[in-house]
């Protein structure tokens, strides 16, 4: 107590003198007319502390140094995340080994079987004209150009085949990929910008939705093939918008589409385009060499004018059995993408034998125009074969290469239905030597369309063939869906 009283008399004294401070006629003031007491200015004075206090950086002690025995127990305890997600059980990654060329008949581990998996669609793999052509192309030039285009990698046989397509189709100008899967989303971003609206089929294949995401357009899609979906998105884009008027616009579509062997009614599309004063851009991958009195496409099928059409693309390795992709059109939609296509710029040239191996085989279609009546055929063979295919049906036009097989019932289990599918395949090739695939999807494929069986015909497929196909697969599947149809 004794200790203590000095301390609160301290206090009592401090106090007094700041009352008293406060009090004080100094203390008073009138500002406009105010009167401003002491107590106030105190006030004022906490508000102001407070702030500071609060819009101040935090004190933070600096860290103490961790010491190696820290350290090397930090390290032992992390555990890194996996470079990819773990394969789930059950899953099939198994693929079958091919040892031979890839012709209507091939070497699938060590047995001869019918193949119905390739997309070799006028049967020109192994044709010796071809095969010609690039042994001559490999002594002149050797295997690879070893730069892009842009830089010492064009070599003549890239102009004589550009200015091949370009005759072929009846176009100004076409510029070549060096791998046919990349042309499609080179040419998307090349053209599709931020900001620009982009209509497309909901069933595309990966590359095209590849090339949609990386343009960072307004991606709106419309119901797969289905033109009055299309002209309803088209209406609800630009009806009533004027900033619409003022971007640009495309429509984004397959000629043959490759998740359901569907074809586009380019007509149509045309039609709806020129309303609504939209691009089209055409993927024509699995039309080319194939639709047309002539083989030379979607345009030539429905009569359309070549013009008509602002951008084709279209991979080589599918009808003329190469490899690398082109794009064709205008020259100023050529010119522009030698400076501003990925695909283009920056990837190795396509090799010359493969480009010599191109105007071979359009060579061999403008000589042998009966190839296509040979693969029309086997087409509508094939359709009527498998027209009652039991718990299978047919989902594909019927003249297209592409014969797609969906289920008739769904388990209602896209995976089920997989292994369903799956099962028929691994069947009628071990049991009849008959290879076919299923349309499995990555898990980057963002495309809803049912899966199938897709089965790719070819002019080389004899009737013995189709015929060794439609009677194993429908046996399988009667065999294999019988609990579900």
């Amino acid at each position: 107590m004794d200790m203590a009283l000095p301390v609160v008399n301290a206090t009592a004294a401090v106090l007094a003198r700041v009352s008293a401070a406060f009090n004080a006629p100094l203390a008073r003031a009138v500002v406009f007319g105010v009167h401003i007491d002491g107590h106030l200015v105190v006030e004022g004075l906490l508000i102001a502390v407070i702030v500071f206090q609060l819009t101040r950086k935090s004190y933070k002690p600096p860290k103490k140094p961790l010491s190696e025995k820290e350290i090397d127990e930090l390290c032992d305890e992390w555990e890194p995340e996996p470079l990819c997600p773990p394969i789930k059980e059950g899953a099939r990654i198994d693929t079958p080994m091919l040892e031979s060329a890839a012709g209507p008949h091939t070497i699938v581990n060590g047995k001869e079987v019918v193949n119905f998996a390739s997309a070799n669609y006028l049967g020109l793999i192994g044709n010796e004209k071809i095969i010609d052509s690039c042994v001559g192309s490999l002594e002149k030039y050797g295997v690879g150009s070893c730069g892009p285009r842009g830089f010492y990698g064009t070599i003549d046989v890239h102009l004589d085949c550009e200015a091949k397509i370009a005759k072929f189709l009846g176009t100004p100008d076409s510029i070549l990929y060096s791998y046919g899967i990349s042309t499609i989303f080179s040419v998307i971003p090349a053209f599709c910008k931020k900001g620009d609206i982009i209509v497309a089929d909901e069933g595309v294949h990966w590359a095209v939705q590849n090339g949609l995401h990386l343009s960072r357009s307004t991606v709106v899609y419309f119901k797969h093939n289905d033109m009055a979906s299309l002209a309803s998105t088209l209406e609800k884009l630009t009806r009533g918008n004027k900033r619409a008027e003022k971007i640009r616009r495309y429509i984004v579509v397959e000629s043959i589409y490759q998740n359901s062997g569907q074809i586009a009614p380019l007509d149509e599309i045309v039609r709806l385009k020129e309303k609504y004063r939209f691009r089209v851009i055409l993927e024509e991958s699995h039309s080319f060499g194939v639709l047309g009195k002539s083989g030379r496409g979607l345009a030539e099928h429905y009569g359309v004018p070549i013009e008509k059409i602002d951008i084709i693309t279209a991979g080589m390795g599918n009808a003329l059995a190469t490899d690398g992709g082109f794009c064709t059109g205008s020259v100023r939609v050529v010119d522009h993408q030698r400076l501003s296509s990925s695909g283009y710029v920056f990837s190795a040239s396509l090799p010359p034998y493969l480009a010599s191996a191109a105007v071979s085989a359009v060579n061999y279609l403008e000589e042998n125009p009966s190839v296509l009546a040979n693969l029309r055929s086997n087409i509508a063979l094939l359709y009527k074969e498998l027209s009652d295919a039991p718990g299978l049906e047919i989902t594909s036009h019927v003249l297209s290469p592409i014969v797609f097989l969906k289920l008739k019932k769904s388990t209602g289990s896209p995976t089920n239905d997989l292994d369903l599918l799956e099962t028929i395949a691994e069947r009628v090739l071990k049991e009849d030597s008959v290879f076919i695939v299923t349309s499995k999807k990555s898990n980057l494929d963002r495309c809803k369309l049912p899966i199938g069986i897709r089965l790719f015909v070819s002019a080389g497929h004899t009737e013995s063939d189709i015929s060794t196909l439609s009677s194993s697969l429908k046996r399988v599947s009667a065999s294999v869906l019988s609990d579900y149809f």
